[in-house]
């Protein structure tokens, strides 16, 4: 659909600038035209003007000359004018065909990357479900995201928070494809993603345990809750995530329930009350994760 359109405005936009040539080229031949016949008609108009003066008679002929030059003139500047319109709408078609196809401009296919070291050890120290290591992450998506956003600076924002609501966190790769079809810089990328906490840099797992650590959690034992939930899922020192992608743990100023103290909500179910053992018990059951 979009190649269709591509397309049809390519042809718009050419055919808007050859009639915006013709225009300039008739504006100028009429121009030159009008100064070659000037002098000569000024010259007829003096002659006969001379002539009136000597036979009165030859009046009608010199009213008749004057009437033509200046029916002339009259229809040259409606002829002008009209041309004139002509050429304004024309640039504008091209104008205007010229900037949607510079933002819908065809995208690079994506050039192949080649594994990080820090990459390929995460892979070998982090053991991943067989789909998630065999599956590459399509790109096609970041391509639709750019299209609608723009590839302007200023989209930034509004790019990873597509990204970040299609993939769940904001994929190397995905990031990687951005910089490369947008004017967006890794700089950039880097300092808005590390800004704003809610961008997160490495995958998620299937269910969301976000434990309240505001000042009637805190004082209710939030701490010793997170962590009996991180020892019971094997979620590494320095990570959020359990290797086998189930369980993500996440730390929270407050959520709102003060009066069920301790409290974490499970996948946007809140569980109060709680206890090490009794927030362990609310977890979904998981498979059996190899120790580390």
């Amino acid at each position: 659909m979009i190649a269709d359109k591509r397309s049809l405005v390519t042809n718009a936009a050419i055919a808007a600038a050859v009639l915006a040539v013709l225009s300039i080229a008739a504006l100028a031949g009429d121009y030159f035209l009008a100064r070659s016949r000037a002098p000569a008609e000024e010259k007829l108009v003096a002659a006969l003007q001379e002539q009136v003066r000597r036979d009165a008679s030859l009046a009608p002929k010199l009213e008749a000359d004057k009437k033509r030059i200046a029916d002339a003139l009259l229809a040259r500047k409606k002829r002008i004018n009209w041309i004139s319109v002509l050429l304004i709408a024309a640039a504008a078609g091209f104008l205007s065909g010229s900037k949607w196809l510079l933002k819908h401009r065809a995208l690079p296919p994506p050039m192949p990357r080649k594994p990080s070291h820090a990459a390929v050890s995460t892979r070998r120290s982090t053991p991943l479900p067989c789909s998630s290591a065999t599956t590459s992450i399509d790109l096609s998506f970041v391509d639709q995201v750019v299209i609608r956003e723009g590839r302007s600076q200023e989209a930034a924002i509004p790019i990873l928070q597509a990204i970040q609501a299609h993939y769940r966190y904001l994929p190397d790769e995905a990031l990687a494809r951005v910089c490369e079809i947008t004017e967006i810089t890794p700089a950039q990328i880097a300092g808005t993603s590390s800004f704003y906490s809610r961008f997160r840099r490495s995958p998620v797992g299937e269910h969301i345990v976000r434990v309240c650590h505001g000042t009637a959690c805190h004082v209710s034992g939030a701490r010793q809750i997170t962590d009996e939930l991180r020892r019971n899922l094997g979620i590494p020192e320095g990570a959020d995530t359990d290797p086998g992608r189930m369980f993500t743990v996440e730390e929270v100023a407050c959520l709102g329930c003060c009066s069920l103290a301790p409290v974490m909500m499970l996948d946007g179910r809140t569980v109060g009350k709680l206890t090490p053992a009794s927030a362990c018990d609310a977890l979904p059951a998981m498979p059996p994760v190899e120790a580390i």
